[in-house]
């Protein structure tokens, strides 16, 4: 792509308006030309509008496909569907005139030439979801102006009121785009010491010129491990055995640190049954290190909290108070006048990274918040957050929401324990939901996020589809169990049913039947839990190594 002279656009020439450019990407049939087609208004941070961009639209630059064999016209079609799989995953945001991958702090602490520089310059790459898409833009500066970083994520902004006051408060969630995927595919680190389902989020609070902001990062248990989906409810986690663990771990919060400083780690995982090891491992491997820089925190988040104990979440809360007073936050006065810098950040996990994790955020997001109010002016020494019942309300939901947004990216469901987070206790409705989702979450990872990680890994450009000497890596050829171990376990299960309500002679006679039927089902049943992993829809485009 080319800027060049403007001229006239004929009147037969079809025309429609775009909201944005995201970028470009080959497929089997050639260049498609990726555009924002509707975009809604989230609000304005810092006198500067933040759009979501809720329509997409993907056009060849071929007028036809023609030249395709019938084999190669199936294949693009489902690279097609595979960018529109992660296009209509919700959670794109973008700003023409702002730089939405930097936090205030960061932004705050830039030189000239930096805000000299292009959006697309200047952007940080964890968090550009559209960077493979723009790789030809970024050549050529003349271009730089039509396109911006798209961020993936969440982003929530509310005007609040409190003791007459009125402000402004958001949270920002920045999905990185490195080892992105779903659930069960994308565990662990890569070996740049990258964390999978890694969020960088922001909460920012504005007044009368006045600004704050408290950053923490969620991330994958940050050594080389995987649980990958075989039928089982809850797959048995794996420590990779044949790799150097430190290396990866080491560049993880090497990076860390340099990006945001000390590192209070919040591991919220199990100490016992099939998590414990991961638990032992992070635990042994940050006192390997020795770094001073980094403190280690294991709190059994399921222990603690069991049988509606939710009020014990407070032991944590005490125990990292001191940490998070250290700390700080980044705060701004109503001059330009930079009064505190956050100095560290709270890194939260649990096995997935999203719901216990959430809880655990908006808890720590609250008690900053509570400072920065105080600070500011609108609460007055002594008041509690807790207290504003109608700014509470809106808190606890758009923390339930922002768990709901980096849910449904990952696990493909919303969050499990929202009703603690939207109400403060937990409820019986709250559970139900949480059993719901978690059926929806089985059935997706084992049966349709294999599509799904492809989707992520051709959208980001992990694998690229080359025009020329294309060959299909599309096809699944199932073997012989996939078909015949499922139609023997029904047919067997029916027949063992029909065979119950329709006794035969005698009882022994019935008996006979239902054993045999029964075993048979029974049988095939063990057949496939035990081949499990051949049932399940696994990747096809990504590298070996990737789901080692």
């Amino acid at each position: 792509m080319t800027l060049t002279v403007r001229r006239d656009i004929p009147a037969s020439a079809e025309t429609r308006p775009i909201c944005g450019l995201m970028g470009t990407i080959r497929l089997v049939a050639g260049m498609y030309l990726i555009v924002i087609t509707k975009k809604q208004k989230v609000g304005d941070l810092l006198g500067h509008a933040v759009w979501k961009a809720l329509d997409f639209d993907i056009i060849s630059y071929k007028k036809t496909i023609l030249h395709l064999r019938d084999s190669q016209m199936q294949d693009n079609k489902t690279f097609l569907s595979m960018i529109k799989n992660v296009l209509q995953t919700d959670g794109f945001y973008f700003a023409t005139d702002y730089d939405l991958t930097h936090t205030l702090q960061r932004l705050a602490n830039t030189s000239p030439e930096f805000q000299e520089m292009s959006l697309l310059e200047r952007a940080d790459q964890r968090f550009v979801w559209n960077g493979h898409l723009l790789r030809e833009f970024i050549a050529q500066p003349e271009l730089h102006k039509f396109v911006y970083p798209v961020v993936h994520g969440f982003i929530i902004m509310k005007s609040s009121f409190i003791n007459g006051k009125t402000f402004d408060w958001s949270i920002i969630s920045r999905r990185s785009c490195f080892r992105a995927g779903v659930r069960y595919y994308v565990r662990g680190i890569d070996s740049e010491g990258h964390a999978a389902n890694y969020v960088e989020t922001e909460q920012i609070v504005q007044y009368n010129s006045a600004k704050a902001s408290f950053v923490q990062t969620r991330g994958s248990i940050p050594f080389y491990w995987s649980q990958r989906p075989n039928l089982k409810y809850k797959p048995k986690p794996q420590i990779n055995k044949s790799v150097n663990h430190l290396d990866g771990f080491q560049r993880h919060f090497d990076s860390q640190i340099i990006l945001y400083g000390r590192q209070v780690i919040l591991n919220l995982i199990n100490q016992k049954g099939s998590e414990k090891p991961l638990e032992l491992a992070f635990d042994k491997m940050v006192t390997s290190l020795g770094n001073g820089m980094i403190k280690y925190v294991a709190f059994d988040f399921h222990k603690e909290c069991s049988r509606m104990r939710w009020h014990r979440l407070q032991l944590l809360m005490d125990l990292v108070a001191d940490m998070q007073d250290d700390f700080g936050y980044f705060l701004v006065d109503a001059d330009g006048n930079i009064l505190s810098n956050q100095e560290g950040t709270f890194r939260s996990n649990c096995m997935d990274c999203l719901d216990r994790t959430n809880v655990i955020q908006s808890l720590l997001a609250r008690r900053s918040l509570q400072s920065q109010l105080q600070r500011m002016g609108v609460l007055h020494m002594g008041q509690r957050i807790e207290e504003q019942l109608d700014f509470e309300k809106m808190y606890k939901s758009a923390w339930a929401d922002n768990a709901d947004a980096c849910a449904k990216q990952y696990a493909g469901t919303g969050a499990l324990k929202t009703d603690f987070t939207r109400t403060g206790k937990r409820t019986q409705w709250g559970l139900i939901m949480d059993g719901w989702n978690s059926m929806i979450r089985y059935y997706k990872n084992n049966f349709s996020d294999g599509f799904r990680q492809d989707s992520i890994d051709l959208f980001l450009g992990n694998y690229a589809v080359e025009e020329t000497d294309w060959t299909a890596q599309l096809c699944d050829s199932k073997d012989w169990k996939f078909l015949t171990l499922p139609i023997i376990m029904v047919v067997a299960f029916s027949m063992c049913i029909i065979c119950l309500l329709m006794a035969g002679d005698t009882w022994t006679e019935t008996l006979a039947y239902v054993l045999f039927w029964g075993s048979a089902s029974v049988a095939t049943f063990v057949l496939i839990m035990y081949n499990g992993r051949d049932f399940v829809d696994a990747p096809k485009l990504v590298q070996k190594e990737k789901l080692d």
